[in-house]
């Protein structure tokens, strides 16, 4: 392992940030000068840093999908910590004014807030408590404040962790001089991550000659998108190294793009594709009048509803379609499916009032892609609140498109459009 300056403290050592931000780190280290490394701070009592470290924090990343296989040997992890273990070692990091960046990916519920943490906890429970007494030590010892990149799946990540951090400054009682400091010392980055990693291949084998027990696999496709300062990259040069990381002031536009093509891409097909037989996502790309119902939806109805220029929002499509089709990942409708009306609703549904709104007529594949859906809950292979399974299943289509509360408003209006495609076929 080379020596390198440990710049980044990152809370989570799960598969999505061994196979994303630090697969990206050592590409940084391998193609700049930025010479850095990552430590590690388990976030819970459970995980798996001592396999972890048993094996010098190295591990093996394969990227795989269609595109082939990549093998990385990553070796950007210095070490890890375990708060509940040892919490001095945790706390010593504090001390470190090389440390500038904390990236962390504690799952969605992990941004949160206890009234039951309290600054002597040793440590406190939550994440952002945790944090909070990290912080406060590098305060009193008067040292700058960090840059934090959270990985976590919620929307402004950045603000969401902020607010928990300056609470806690309130219920520990830690004075205006540590708002001030982390307010004007930290830069709090909302961001927005995307790569499907699929972890340990326990049912391969894999001819890497080597046993390695955090071997980890990604699909090709990443994206961060980071809203920040411009001159991260000078601090980070991502940008020097083929990365797809994106700083933007405007983070709205990227997500509203992934939750649109990608996800509306997903729940589009969903309802229609499980009510044809069909199982896995790549089964539907493979099949040709199914793949026909993606691109329609796609490039016909969605895209020309979105504002960013139209060959940019065709490539991130094709990259879709190209993720769909992942010989390595076998991605299961029926678990895309849980939730799908209110899936339907964030995902689908605004891109089918843009284009009323643009074009002035109903999209016509959508609004199959709606009909589908109310045919889908009258099945039993519905996945959802037992009282919306319950209206969905009975209720006319009338009375589903006049249901406010489902929808955000009464859409009684497009009745002719979604009723003559109910049990009817493409």
């Amino acid at each position: 392992m080379s020596e390198r300056k440990e710049k980044v403290i990152q809370f989570g050592e799960g598969g999505f940030l061994r196979g994303f931000a630090d697969w990206m780190l050592q590409k940084v280290n391998e193609k700049t000068d930025f010479n850095g490394s990552v430590v590690i701070v388990q976030p819970i009592r459970e995980g798996t840093c001592d396999t972890l470290t048993a094996q010098d924090c190295k591990y093996t990343h394969m990227c795989r999908g269609a595109e082939g296989v990549d093998i990385t040997n990553i070796d950007v992890i210095s070490r890890c910590v375990k708060p509940y273990d040892d919490f001095d070692t945790y706390m010593a990091l504090a001390e470190n004014a090389d440390f500038r960046f904390v990236i962390s990916n504690t799952t969605e519920a992990g941004i949160a807030f206890s009234a039951e943490d309290k600054l002597d906890s040793r440590p406190a429970e939550t994440f952002p408590g945790k944090l909070t007494q990290l912080l406060y030590k590098r305060f009193s010892l008067g040292l700058g404040g960090f840059v934090f990149l959270p990985c976590e799946l919620i929307d402004k990540n950045g603000k969401a962790l902020k607010e928990c951090v300056l609470r806690y400054g309130e219920l520990w009682g830690l004075g205006d001089g540590f708002k001030v400091w982390i307010e004007n010392e930290n830069v709090f980055c909302n961001t927005l991550v995307d790569r499907i990693n699929t972890g340990y291949p326990r049912d391969e084998i894999e001819a890497l000659g080597y046993e390695d027990k955090m071997l980890n696999t990604s699909e090709f496709f990443h994206l961060w998108v980071i809203e920040g300062y411009p001159e991260l990259f000078d601090e980070i040069p991502f940008d020097k190294c083929g990365l797809n990381v994106i700083i933007t002031d405007d983070i709205e536009t990227y997500r509203t793009r992934k939750v649109r093509i990608l996800n509306g891409a997903h729940t589009s097909l969903v309802p229609y594709a499980m009510l044809c037989g069909f199982d896995t996502v790549k089964s539907c790309v493979d099949d040709e009048k199914m793949r026909a119902h993606i691109e329609k939806c796609v490039y016909g109805e969605i895209i020309p509803t979105l504002d960013m220029p139209t060959e940019e929002l065709k490539s991130y499509a094709d990259g879709v379609l190209t993720r769909f089709a992942n010989p390595y990942i076998k991605h299961y409708l029926s678990s895309i499916a849980l939730n799908s009306v209110s899936k339907f609703r964030v995902r689908v549904l605004p891109s089918i009032l843009e284009y009323i709104r643009r074009f002035g007529k109903a999209p016509q594949t959508l609004c199959f892609a709606f009909a589908k859906l109310i045919e889908f809950y009258r099945t039993d292979m519905t996945n959802d609140d037992v009282a919306v399974t319950a209206f969905m299943k009975t209720a006319s289509v009338s009375e589903i498109l006049k249901n406010a509360e489902l929808w955000g408003e009464d859409l009684s209006y497009l009745e002719s459009e979604i009723a003559k495609y109910v049990d009817k076929q493409a």
